[in-house]
């Protein structure tokens, strides 16, 4: 279990995407978000009281997070000082990075020395099956974005919020670091080896009531050249019968690689839903997803009102507006 409160580290994040874990809980798990700890040069700012190791056990956080998911999730050596400073303050620490807390020979000697805990959240705890495409009970909604970091988790758990506030059965299916460090479970697909990860998501979104709803986190894009892979895992995985497209409209390019422009959010739905009726012919494409978060709220607005009239999809902010639309749209 990972002990809360926590504080925050952004570490030297160079923007605030690169800081999209700690975003994540610092929106949906406030009440656990004591503070945040960043080195000189951060460009990432939570609006959380600044703190130093020091301050942050002082005012009664457990674990220091690491809040940073930089490209190619390793940890950085600029980082160790704190890290250790924190263990040896009495605080355990919980990464989601692929560079693992437990294979940093430093930390597990100064964790073992202060009787503290390295918590690795993208590791797999089960073996999981292939997939073998059966049907399974129950109905399942996926995000699927025009890029990677364009709101799939937020607008999944702002579904799962709407649905339960309206008494329907409903669970956000957490299947990234964030999703994991904010529920408590999940599967961490990405580390999943490559021939189990539609497994890993059958495993995740069992049988379930006909009436229940599991909303599954979205990661990757299928038009990413980098992390399309886990994306495609998802789809068939998943069998949902819903997708929610999902998009940033401020995006100059594709996250990470410049040479890359966005698809349009008709080619998104073109091959998402060709895709997902490999493995569900009833699937449909029900609503949009937009992430506003860089446009004021008359830009937000105008942007939301021109994207519905060219899809023909209810289209909403789901952080901002709520997500009552989207969830109408599921039927």
């Amino acid at each position: 279990m990972i002990l809360a409160p926590y504080l925050l580290f952004l570490g030297d994040a160079p923007d605030a995407l690169a800081a999209k874990v700690a975003q994540g809980i610092r929106d949906w798990r406030p009440e656990a978000s004591v503070g945040q700890l960043r080195l000189p040069g951060c460009q990432a700012d939570m609006g959380l009281p600044e703190m130093t190791v020091a301050q942050g056990v002082a005012a009664g956080a457990k674990t220091l997070v690491i809040g940073v998911a930089n490209r190619g999730g390793f940890i950085s050596d600029a980082w160790i000082a704190v890290l250790r400073e924190a263990l040896e303050a009495g605080m355990d620490i919980a990464s989601g990075l692929h560079n693992l807390l437990r294979d940093v020979p430093e930390l597990v000697e100064v964790a073992a020395a202060n009787g503290r805990v390295l918590h690795d959240v993208r590791v797999p705890s089960v073996q999981y099956p292939i997939a073998n495409g059966v049907r399974r009970a129950g109905k399942r909604c996926l995000a699927i974005g025009t890029d990677c970091s364009v709101g799939k988790m937020y607008t999944g758990i702002a579904m799962e919020r709407e649905m339960l506030e309206r008494g329907m059965k409903a669970t956000f299916r957490a299947t990234g670091q964030t999703g994991i460090l904010i529920t408590g479970g999940g599967v961490p697909l990405d580390a999943v080896i490559a021939d189990f990860m539609a497994g890993a998501v059958e495993y995740l979104t069992p049988d379930n009531e006909p009436d229940h709803w599991d909303l599954i986190e979205g990661q990757g894009s299928l038009f990413h050249a980098s992390y399309s892979g886990v994306t495609m895992a998802l789809v068939h995985g998943g069998q949902p019968d819903a997708l929610i497209l999902c998009h940033e409209p401020t995006r100059p390019h594709m996250r990470g690689l410049p040479d890359y422009q966005l698809p349009s959010l008709h080619d998104v739905h073109e091959v998402g839903l060709r895709l997902a009726r490999v493995v569900n012919p009833a699937c449909e494409v029900v609503g949009v997803s937009v992430n506003t978060a860089a446009l004021d709220g008359a830009e937000a607005l105008a942007c939301l009102a021109v994207i519905e009239t060219e899809m023909g999809l209810p289209t909403v902010d789901p952080f901002r507006q709520g997500a009552g639309r989207l969830v109408d749209a599921l039927g």
